[in-house]
């Protein structure tokens, strides 16, 4: 029992995904299989990629593109600060160091491609893009960058399955734009398997790569042999257990075939939210210059200076509406400080200041209109009462 009248977020979960996992459990084949491959086929479909390989979870995959590009110790890959820790640990596992850019500023939480290119050294191998909230980076701009100083671009798309970004090329879905791209699919995304994710590339050469670290680096897998394709394997490369199980997969197949809806319903809300929260003075909302492409995984909003976060979060609970905080910048937290003591020159001075009073309000496929405006009358009797 769910104990918030309105939830940050929801899982959009029904009977066809009780029944394909039910499928699954009678079929008496649970590990990476025939359920996978199809997800895999059907996601490289609806991406227009050539190679997709499901995975055990966005970490994972992040660390794949890692690996297949080849970073190692003393190796330096710029990324943001402003998201979840597990692109720059991925970073890490490979020994390579994570340079971290600043965002463009309250307007736009994704990296700033001018901070980007100051940051560049000899050392400098990849950058690691996020498209924060599902809102697709400047990815011309990124590309152009990389062909600039021979870097390779790695696409977090955690947030933004089904993204587009309309490059001067024409539209093109987020993930297919760079080297790699890595998707996550847990619990609270716009396409979830509970844990579980996704890795990407039109590369042949990164396909082969990819495939052979997914899984031990063996030749061939326990599906092969059952089928008689084969009956031992080799090992030819370092590898890892990063596989998808096949309950995981069968509820990627349904949930993919509704994600475009939700993903619909979730601009819907977020044109609601704007419309409803825009004459609240000390209100920003990120982003309203680009609406077009995203996928709204979630709602920030970025409070003025004279309000306190902790007083807005405090009276939304109070009103059984649970809000959160997108993110804790990752320079910041007590592991990286370790690594790399905090001078002036590695501030960022607009992540910093965003995430200090960034608020993420409640946004879902299945949100209510009633629980939408419960939202939007607490955020505004909040700020009528302060005056």
């Amino acid at each position: 029992m769910n104990p918030w009248k309105v939830p940050l977020a929801d899982v959009v979960l029904g009977s066809e995904e009780i029944e394909a996992v039910t499928s699954v459990l009678k079929s008496g084949w649970l590990s990476m299989g025939p359920q996978t491959q199809r997800f895999e086929e059907a996601f490289a479909q609806f991406l227009g990629i050539k190679h997709a390989f499901a995975v055990a979870n966005g970490t994972a995959a992040l660390h794949l593109a890692c690996e297949v590009l080849d970073l190692k110790a003393g190796d330096e890959v710029l990324c943001p600060a402003l998201t979840f820790v597990a692109g720059a640990n991925a970073i890490l596992y490979t020994r390579a160091r994570p340079v971290f850019v600043d965002i463009h500023g309250p307007h736009d939480l994704n990296l700033s491609v001018e901070d980007a290119a100051r940051k560049v050294t000899e050392r400098t191998r990849a950058i690691m893009v996020v498209h924060y909230a599902g809102y697709p980076c400047d990815l011309d701009a990124l590309v152009a960058l990389a062909r600039q100083h021979g870097l390779k671009i790695i696409e977090d798309c955690a947030h933004a399955p089904g993204a587009v970004y309309h490059s001067r090329h024409g539209p093109r879905k987020v993930g297919t734009q760079g080297d790699v791209g890595c998707f996550s699919f847990f619990a609270n995304k716009n396409l979830t398997t509970g844990e579980g994710g996704m890795v990407v590339t039109n590369d042949a050469h990164l396909a082969g790569k990819i495939k052979l670290a997914r899984s031990h680096g063996m030749t061939t897998l326990t599906w092969d042999r059952h089928q008689g394709h084969s009956f031992s394997y080799d090992v030819v490369a370092q590898g890892y257990n990063y596989r998808l199980d096949e309950m995981r997969a069968a509820l990627g197949i349904v949930q993919l075939s509704h994600l475009q809806e939700n993903n619909d319903r979730r601009r819907q809300l977020t044109l609601l939210y704007r419309d409803k929260l825009q004459d609240v003075k000390d209100l920003d909302m990120p982003f309203r210059s680009a609406r077009a492409g995203s996928t709204h995984h979630i709602f920030p909003v970025i409070l003025k200076d004279k309000v306190k976060r902790s007083e807005l979060m405090a009276s939304l609970t109070q009103k059984g509406i649970q809000t959160s905080i997108h993110y804790p910048p990752i320079h910041l937290f007590s592991h990286y400080r370790r690594l790399w003591p905090l001078d002036f020159d590695h501030r960022l001075p607009f992540t910093e200041e965003a995430a200090l009073r960034e608020v993420t309000l409640p946004l879902f496929p299945t949100m209510s209109p009633d629980q939408a405006v419960a939202v939007i009358q607490a955020v505004k009797a909040f700020f009528l009462h302060r005056k």
